[in-house]
């Protein structure tokens, strides 16, 4: 039987654009909470999801975003130890990115290893 304070890994998969949707806000909140509860965190960004950490984005009033841009925060995630970061290879160069487009350090894995990297958690969350 397992213990119930025993550590869980937990990884957050985000697929959506940061902005038009709660989702990435959210993500990113639920994920501060888990790190404040001693869980192992790791974060995957898919799809639409990885421009959640592009650098430099514009979401004043002007833009038509209207909402503020909280990109920043993904900075302060090494402060509660949260260094898993994942960016899906082909999402990236899908959207014309690559890893000096992101705010924060990642590892750019290949869907094979996503795959892989998800078999090992305990609980898996996509927003």
């Amino acid at each position: 039987m397992e213990e119930s304070g025993a550590i869980k890994k937990f990884m957050y998969l985000n697929r959506k654009a940061p902005y038009g949707t709660i989702y990435a806000l959210e993500s990113l909140e639920v994920v501060l909470i888990g790190a404040a509860f001693d869980q192992e965190v790791s974060l995957a960004f898919v799809d639409d999801g990885v421009y959640q950490l592009k650098k430099d984005q514009k979401t004043t009033v002007n833009s038509g975003i209207g909402m503020k841009d909280f990109s920043k925060t993904y900075r302060a995630l090494e402060d509660y130890d949260i260094d898993k970061l994942y960016v899906e290879k082909r999402s990236m160069e899908a959207r014309g990115l690559r890893e000096e487009d992101f705010i924060v350090p990642v590892q750019i894995i290949d869907s094979a290893q996503l795959s892989a990297l998800m078999a090992q958690q305990d609980v898996i969350l996509s927003f």
